[in-house]
């Protein structure tokens, strides 16, 4: 981890009328960011965001700090600074927390799918924490594909996505990020020829933005426009000539995904958005041809398709079925024939994957996964686990024709395995797993419990802790949630978690409305007018942990990514007495200005989760009472830290500079609030070994120090 430069140690005595002692900072006066009026009329209503001078968009080119108007480049030159020199005196602590991370190294012994002919796709670690894809074949040949530690050699900024082979086997193709701001360009492997070509220079968009054709003559990937949008899908030929273009999206209100149907005989392009869809269809055979529309869009149904047993399947929300449901489809006219998967209110369908064999679908139930297999005749085998918490994935790219299928699961404390299912029948064998050195995974206490919220509803927890502490004191916590766009927040292994867990401490994550954990109501209990949930589920589940007995609130951190940002900056304005310190990374918390931004490059798309301030005066009120940025008040905040990445364009830097500005000016304790900015990312952090174990332990020292005032309990 890059070393952090020594500042003074000197501090401010605690304050005696606190209930509990107080970490203590360096004597550092903050950067002030004078504020500045700046009226915004908008449907009747008269706002002052005297901090909007912060917010700079270049007119071409991403930012850097070189190109940073006066005064705002001298402004977060001194953020950087005065952060680095306020958590200098825990740089011992964050070193120690990094070792015990980069001290479990990883290998991965992963055996081909079984009775599987031809090649086989994997990957296993490499250096620096990156990752290695490699292919072997039937006949015991080993072939290596992409060495991401090669790859992102001369770059300080590396991140890839889409990985895939071609259906012939020829050529693989991966999408990279060079710069942090997700704009990708194309890289395709010949294996024939073993020359790397990269097909799309740039602008390209990663995250299901390409895929081959069915005859592994082209390649379709999908483009972003000057406001990053996902907006058109080109097709280039593999062996030279221009793109064509295929379709571009006038509505930006949809995002866009390609891929092949598993029969491969299709190139399906879904065009969605969080209440509406469209999908077009490219035949195999006729991939030239304009892409044919399966049903038109309509506000309130969501739908996807695949092909299996000779027709096309749809998974769909219509009909009422809110939790979606399986629908076979007619050959000639594309209409609905049969019902495979009936819809359950309350057990979502999250995914289907078909076989030639076997239709198998990945539901949730009572909020845990659970693999269903689907025969021709009807008949149905359901896989579940019996771990307090776990997740399992459907690994992409399985073939048509195999008899098993592939899952990894996963704990919080067991590291991912890898389970070949026979289809016929639903026996399961573990074709491999990370096995990290000096990593027990039966030291470790995983627990699924339930807060009550202040309605009455039960919100899931997920508490990780070594089963070595002391269960009958209260231990600092880590306390992290996300809770929007109806993503679940999964109780996925994690090096760092466990690396704070064997401090002595516990880690929890509060399954809140707005996420999927219990279906599509409990995203919709969190999203617009009842977003307001999300954050009182939240102070509801530390307050439930708490007492338990399992922590206290000077003990309490709250962490959020993103969204959660959100969440934890909207918990920490509620209640602020309720954390010993909150950590708020890349977070969306300037939320009515930027819902305000038709030209966001997120907005149009996530209207009908946050509401529309610009048309709605309901939503603009509702925005205006619970957005963290405008909701700071006088009370005694508690430590915060945020994360912020320069190049950012979904969460722009100038949400949680403003943020943090806001509770400096009215914050009446003297906890600092920081900001670690980054100049060479974007809305993530570089997959490298070094950035992500590095970020995590500056995280954790900041959360340490509050969570027991400067000074560790024993173990």
């Amino acid at each position: 981890m890059p070393t952090i430069a020594k500042a003074p140690t000197s501090a401010p005595a605690a304050d005696p009328a606190a209930k509990a002692p107080q970490p203590v900072w360096p004597a550092l006066a903050a950067p002030h960011a004078a504020p500045q009026d700046h009226w915004i009329e908008q449907l009747g209503r008269r706002r002052n965001d005297d901090f909007a001078w912060l917010k700079y968009i270049p007119e071409a080119g991403t930012r850097s700090m070189d190109n940073l108007p006066e005064p705002l480049g001298s402004l977060l030159q001194a953020e950087r600074e005065y952060a680095q020199q306020m958590l200098a005196p825990l740089a011992a602590l964050a070193q120690r927390f990094y070792d015990a991370m980069a001290a479990h190294v990883c290998s991965t012994a992963l055996a081909p799918p079984a009775a599987l002919q031809g090649w086989a796709y994997s990957s296993r670690p490499g250096a620096g924490g990156q990752r290695v894809f490699v292919r072997s074949h039937s006949d015991g040949r080993v072939q290596t594909l992409v060495d991401e530690a090669v790859q992102s050699q001369g770059h300080v900024y590396y991140r890839a996505t889409d990985h895939q082979a071609s259906p012939d086997d020829r050529y693989y193709a991966w999408a990279e990020d060079l710069i942090g701001n997700d704009r990708h360009r194309i890289c395709v492997l010949d294996t024939h020829t073993g020359q790397t070509q990269v097909l799309v220079e740039g602008d390209a968009f990663g995250y299901g933005g390409l895929t081959f054709s069915p005859s592994s003559q082209d390649l379709f990937w999908i483009w972003r426009d000057a406001h990053s949008r996902p907006s058109r899908l080109y097709r280039s030929a593999l062996q030279g000539g221009q793109p064509v273009l295929v379709h571009e999206e006038a509505d930006p209100a949809l995002f866009m995904r390609v891929v092949r149907t598993a029969a491969n005989g299709f190139v399906v392009l879904s065009l969605f958005g969080p209440d509406t869809s469209e999908v077009r269809l490219i035949a195999a055979g006729q991939e030239h041809a304009a892409p044919r529309v399966l049903r038109p869009r309509e506000r309130g149904i969501r739908y996807e398709v695949n092909e299996w047993n000779g027709s096309l399947v749809a998974l769909t929300n219509a009909g009422g079925a809110t939790d979606r449901q399986i629908l076979r489809l007619d050959p000639a006219h594309l209409q609905p024939q049969q019902t495979l998967a009936t819809h359950r209110h309350g057990v979502p369908i999250i995914k289907m994957q078909p076989f030639a064999s076997t239709l198998v679908r990945l539901e949730r139930v009572d909020g845990l996964h659970q693999l269903v297999l689907l025969q021709r005749d009807g008949t149905e085998t359901t896989i579940r686990f019996d771990d307090p918490a776990y997740t399992l994935d459907l690994l992409p790219g399985q073939h048509w024709d195999a008899s098993h299928v592939r899952i990894k699961h996963q704990t919080p404390a067991q590291p991912p395995r890898w389970l070949d299912i026979r289809l016929a029948d639903g026996q399961m064998t573990e074709m491999g797993r990370e096995t990290w050195s000096g990593l027990d995974p039966a030291n470790y206490r995983i627990e699924r419990l339930q807060a009550r919220a202040d309605d009455g509803q039960w919100v899931p927890l997920t508490v990780l802790s070594r089963k070595d502490i002391d269960a009958s004191q209260p231990q600092p916590l880590l306390l992290t949630g996300y809770g929007a766009y109806g993503i679940a927040h999964e109780a996925s292994f994690s090096l760092p978690a466990l690396a704070w867990v064997d401090a002595g401490y516990r880690y929890a994550i509060a399954h809140v409305r707005g996420g999927s954990e219990k279906g599509h109501d409990w995203y919709q209990g969190g999203c617009r007018e009842h977003k307001r949930n999300s954050l009182t589920d939240f102070i509801a589940c530390a307050q439930h942990l708490q007492q338990l007995g399992y922590s206290t609130p000077q003990q309490t951190v709250a962490q959020g990514i993103s969204a959660g940002g959100l969440l934890v900056c909207g918990a920490m304005n509620m209640r602020p007495e309720q954390w010993a310190g909150v950590i708020a990374q890349v977070p969306f918390v300037d939320m009515l200005n930027t819902m305000s931004d038709a030209d966001h490059p997120l907005v149009p798309l996530l209207r009908p989760d946050w509401g529309d301030p610009l048309s709605d005066p309901a939503a603009y009120d509702y925005i205006a009472a619970l957005s963290p940025y405008e909701n700071v008040r006088e009370a005694a905040y508690p430590p915060l830290l945020c994360t912020a990445g320069l190049k950012d364009d979904r969460v722009p830097y100038w949400e949680p500079v403003k943020l943090m500005a806001n509770v400096r000016r009215r914050s009446t304790s003297a906890a600092p609030a920081l900001l670690l900015l980054n100049p060479d990312s974007g809305h993530q952090e570089s997959d490298q070994q070094e950035s992500v174990f590095g970020q995590a332990a500056r995280l954790w020292a900041f959360a340490q120090h509050c969570a027991t005032a400067g000074k560790p309990p024993a173990v």
